[in-house]
């Protein structure tokens, strides 16, 4: 089984934010890998899995980062794979990562979602994917079908909730 998803952190201190990402590529059956790169610490690492990614059937790359947050942006401009950049929130609110994964130049496009939210990586990941594989578009469909499930099953739960003025 081959990687078709890379999941990059800047340090193991994002894992738990990541672990959605993961969970979630691993509910769709998603095959992926989570490594530790830093733009920063191990750049020439960085360097040598992204100019490498596609090459070994990675088809998009989710990258984490807080703070100066140069992971995603490095990695995207060094291979022309989709990246998925998440800002994690360590400082000032993850804003700070927000803006400097989102504010790429020209030419180099990170698609970011919000901060600390793996899990909608993972979902654009598979969303992706799905433009050419059924089997990953139809997993989405049901997993779409289960959120509307969820909301479903909540306002059934609040139709049981009483108050004296509460109309429904």
């Amino acid at each position: 089984m081959k990687a078709r998803v890379s999941i990059i952190m800047g340090s193991t201190s994002d894992m738990p934010v990541m672990e959605k990402a993961a969970k979630t590529l691993d509910s769709l059956q998603i095959p992926f890998e989570i490594h530790a790169l830093s733009a920063h610490r191990t750049p020439e690492a960085v360097e040598k899995f992204a100019k490498n990614a596609k090459a070994h059937g990675v088809e998009v790359i989710i990258a984490a980062a807080g703070m100066a947050a140069h992971l995603p942006g490095v990695i995207a401009s060094m291979t022309t794979l989709p990246v998925i950049g998440v800002p994690i929130k360590a400082t000032l609110d993850g804003m700070d990562a927000l803006l400097a994964i989102v504010q790429m130049p020209p030419g180099i496009p990170v698609a970011t979602v919000g901060i600390n939210a793996a899990e909608n990586a993972a979902i654009l990941a598979a969303q992706i994917i799905a433009t050419k594989d059924q089997k990953i578009a139809d997993a989405l469909v049901i997993y779409k079908e289960n959120l509307k499930n969820k909301i479903e099953q909540a306002n059934e739960e609040l139709k049981k909730i009483t108050f004296a003025f509460k109309t429904n």
